[in-house]
């Protein structure tokens, strides 16, 4: 009995190391050999993504790269629907991504927090775009105006990294997001505390400033002090000063300013 267990379970691995080395010559084959030839947005990128969905819909990978062109050309339904493909096949390296990518593409913030809690309970903490899965639980929280709980996991994200790393490792969008939190909770003098602290680790950012000068504002009601940080920050915005996230030249994050709705004038 316990010589046919020991077949069955060496067939088995022999099977699933050859299904796996097989897997592995399709991706090469349509993807370092055929779609990474190509811009991810062009149609040669498209096509090959596609001739490897034919070879084998399972493989994770091809779902992925056939949703990357659609996140980027702002096709959610059609980017989600794909990727949802590519967390089925291999559920622990995409449900994280697809958080992400609900929180900051779609900005469907509660699907997004369903995916954060998901992956952390079945896999343990993450990392996406250099900041871990509480930074982005934040951010959902802070758009559906549970300022709170926002807040709790911002710090709880900033004591982390300072535990670990250093204060010096702290991102400048923590402080920019607690200070953001404070502002929303009209607690005005701490926001400026915290902008002031994102403001030492990434100096002229331009968001920092500009939310720092509209809550100083709020404290001593002097309008041309405001305004005249206000266009300094927007100088700054200018010089390219503002959010360096990845993805931020796609979409524009939580609370960047959208100096088209900012008044400037006397």
């Amino acid at each position: 009995m316990k010589r046919i267990l020991f077949l069955v379970l060496i067939n088995i691995f022999s099977s699933s190391f050859s299904q796996s080395l097989r897997q592995d010559s399709i991706i090469e084959k349509y993807t370092k050999k055929c779609a990474y030839q190509f811009h991810y947005l062009s149609q040669g990128w498209e096509d090959c993504i596609n001739e490897g969905i034919k070879a084998d819909s399972t493989i994770a990978i091809f779902w992925h790269h056939k949703a990357l062109p659609l996140w980027k050309t702002r096709k959610y339904e059609l980017a989600l629907k794909s990727y949802n493909k590519a967390v089925l096949y291999n559920r622990k390296e995409y449900l994280g991504r697809r958080g992400f990518l609900k929180c900051i593409f779609i900005k469907n913030y509660s699907e997004a927090l369903k995916d954060f809690n998901d992956v952390t309970k079945e896999f343990g903490d993450g990392i996406q775009n250099d900041h871990s899965y509480n930074f982005y639980k934040s951010i959902c929280y802070l758009q559906l105006n549970q300022y709170d709980k926002a807040l709790n996991l911002m710090q709880i994200e900033i004591e982390k990294t300072k535990k670990q790393s250093g204060e010096d490792w702290v991102s400048p969008l923590c402080y920019f997001y607690t200070g953001i939190i404070y502002y929303e909770k009209r607690d005005y003098k701490k926001a400026i505390e915290e902008f002031d602290k994102g403001l030492k680790v990434y100096p002229n950012f331009s968001d920092a400033e500009y939310y720092r000068a509209l809550n100083l504002y709020k404290i001593d009601n002097d309008y041309t002090n405001y305004l005249e940080s206000a266009r300094l920050a927007k100088r700054d915005f200018d010089k390219g000063l503002t959010f360096t996230e990845g993805d931020s030249p796609y979409e524009k994050y939580p609370y960047q300013v959208n100096w088209y709705m900012i008044n400037l004038d006397n």
